[in-house]
């Protein structure tokens, strides 16, 4: 089972629909600049964070990239 996968069937069984594909992308860099603007966990702590604003994908990505500090 690939990613898109394995997301598809944990978002049926959860009862949201899937992210999009631009959205897997801005939710993919804002783990990256968790990772790299804390440490490693904050990661999966700021998806999970994530998806309960109800914020756009680019919003939250774009936020992280204001509070990491490797971003003047």
């Amino acid at each position: 089972m690939d990613r898109d996968e394995w997301l598809a069937e944990f978002c049926r069984r959860i009862g949201v629909e899937p992210p999009s594909p631009e959205e897997i992308d801005e939710l993919l860099q804002l783990a990256a600049t968790a990772a790299h603007g804390s440490e490693r966990p904050a990661a999966p702590l700021a998806c999970w964070a994530a998806g309960r604003s109800g914020r756009s994908a680019a919003d939250l990505n774009q936020t992280a990239m204001d509070v990491s500090p490797a971003n003047p």
